[in-house]
């Protein structure tokens, strides 16, 4: 048995998908400044079937997770901007690891797949939540249309 850890095989994984991430980011770099833009097209969305290359499961994923990037409301906090962004981020590489899923038997990548499914899902609760939790107090400090302006 190697000695690697599983998180450490992970933590590999998803430096992996980052750096490919940020390479297609650096590409495309100049549609980034227009997050959150109201756009009329329906958003993509990622099917993991074995009906499509590998290759190309990969492509759907990159694409479905630029999309979701690109459409991110972003209000100039550092904190909301953050988490609107990691939500389609993660979900990015909750695809690819589907994805790998359909087409690998090592299970060692296997296992790190899985890992990624467990821990990237977990994360994108954890930011749904946060964010819920974020529009609330906005909401509940927000001026109020009632207020009568002096």
């Amino acid at each position: 048995m190697n000695s690697i850890s599983v998180a450490a095989r992970v933590r590999t994984i998803a430096s992996f998908i980052l750096a490919c991430t940020i390479g297609s980011a650096a590409v495309g770099q100049e549609m980034h400044h227009q997050h959150g833009a109201m756009t009329t097209a329906k958003a993509p969305v990622f099917v993991a079937s074995t009906a499509k290359p590998f290759a190309a499961l990969m492509d759907d994923a990159m694409a479905v997770m630029d999309d979701g990037m690109k459409r991110a409301p972003m209000n100039g906090g550092s904190e909301h901007d953050f988490v609107t962004m990691m939500i389609p981020h993660h979900q990015g590489a909750v695809d690819m690891a589907k994805a790998l899923l359909l087409y690998t038997t090592d299970p060692e990548l296997r296992n790190v797949a899985q890992g990624i499914i467990t821990e990237q899902q977990n994360e994108i609760k954890v930011m749904q939540a946060w964010l819920q939790r974020y529009q609330a107090a906005q909401a509940k400090h927000a001026p109020s249309s009632n207020t009568k302006k002096e």
